[in-house]
């Protein structure tokens, strides 16, 4: 079998799975198991495949036909024009939370402290430290297991910072300029409706935000004061919808000035404000 076959075989396999944008994940598998470019392949594509590599083409598609997330598959995603590892302990990070990472970059100064709560992968504190390297931060979560892959993310990144193990602010003991969350805020209810790819593999302590969805939005807004310097800043990842809510919960928390960012999309992603 040629490259242009097993492509063309493994194209029809995820198409009949069901997975989205099966022909990308097609594209990205064969030069995951290639490293080859895609414009290399595309010169050699009549030519006979390797056993060893058809045969481990042909293993991550039936992976990603069991619908596992190609970032599961791969052991990484592409964040901020950065490359993060990720795992099933941690959310596969996406292009929207990059819009949380954008404006924190805008608002902090050289010297400010930033604390990423429900960190996950670390990929929005990392970004963050990565772009102003004059700032500090320290990023927390439940989870012990994704800790350990942010630990591995900001070493493999080039960016010093801390990671604690804390029930949210639990044990926290410093005072911060900014504080940034991506919480669980999707509602219990809707779980069961998410993409196989994100409700059978996406750690659910990173998924479930409660009856409503704003159970974490709660807790972090009305303990966030205790934790930020004078005038300090929360701002929050939202979803679709939750807007009005999240502003209702920060206002009768005492944050300020607050403002909404859109995604690429138009949806309102990031929330923000100020004591």
């Amino acid at each position: 079998m040629n490259y242009k076959q097993a492509k063309k075989e493994g194209l029809e396999r995820l198409f009949k799975a069901g997975v989205p944008d099966a022909d990308v994940d097609t594209s990205i598998l064969m030069e995951y198991v290639t490293g080859k470019k895609a414009s290399e392949i595309f010169l050699i594509q009549t030519e006979k495949m390797p056993p060893e590599e058809e045969k481990r083409f042909f293993d991550l598609i039936a992976e990603r036909e069991k619908r596992i997330p190609l970032q599961h598959i791969t052991g990484s995603q592409e964040f901020m024009g950065l490359t993060f590892k990720v795992n099933e302990h941690t959310l596969v990070p996406r292009q929207d939370t990059e819009i949380l990472v954008e404006d924190t970059i805008k608002r902090v100064n050289d010297g400010d402290r930033i604390l990423d709560v429900c960190t996950g992968s670390g990929c929005i504190l990392i970004s963050v430290l990565k772009f102003k390297p004059l700032t500090t931060g320290m990023g927390v979560d439940i989870s012990e297991e994704a800790l350990k892959v942010a630990t591995e993310n900001a070493e493999s990144i080039g960016v010093k910072t801390d990671f604690i193990q804390s029930d949210l602010f639990t044990n926290v003991q410093k005072k911060f300029d900014i504080i940034v969350s991506n919480p669980p805020y999707i509602p219990s209810r809707f779980i069961p409706e998410l993409m196989p790819e994100v409700r059978d593999h996406d750690p659910m302590n990173a998924l479930d935000g409660g009856e409503d969805g704003l159970t974490f939005y709660r807790l972090i807004a009305r303990e966030a004061p205790e934790y930020l310097f004078s005038h300090g800043r929360l701002s929050f990842e939202i979803g679709v919808g939750e807007r009005e809510d999240v502003e209702q919960i920060m206002t009768e928390n005492g944050f300020k000035d607050i403002e909404v960012i859109k995604d690429y999309s138009g949806n309102e992603r990031v929330i923000t404000g100020h004591l």
